[in-house]
């Protein structure tokens, strides 16, 4: 059984720093890459960033370049989101990813079941 857990949501004020981890346990055979979405209310879900396990390579949204970065332990299988500089539209459910191989033995999606972050102006 696999499993996403998230944690290190919170209230912030407008320009202050945040770090949201995600751990992943359980039988896992592979992960391809870990990432984060999230999503305020009455919007779509959006991505926020992504890291690939093989490479390390990351994709960002362009809202958040240059504020966020992610980073992956693969050792540990967790990933991390280091957020400054925060917005009140950065509010939202950020929830965590991963594209991971279990018994199954074939590729699939996985989710947290996310964390609220609430930046006050």
């Amino acid at each position: 059984q696999v499993q996403l857990v998230e944690s290190g949501g919170g209230l912030v004020q407008a320009g202050g720093s945040l770090r949201l981890s995600c751990a992943a346990s359980g039988t896992i055979f592979g992960i391809s890459w870990m990432g984060w979405y999230r999503q305020a209310p009455g919007k779509q879900r959006e991505l926020v960033a992504t890291i690939y396990t093989a490479d390390g390579s990351t994709n960002y949204a362009d809202s958040v370049k240059g504020r966020f970065t992610i980073s992956r332990d693969n050792a540990q299988n967790t990933v991390d989101l280091q957020m400054s500089g925060l917005k009140p539209e950065d509010t939202g459910v950020y929830q965590c990813e991963a594209y991971m191989k279990s018994f199954t033995h074939r590729w699939e999606e996985y989710w947290g079941q996310g964390t609220q972050v609430t930046v006050s102006s």
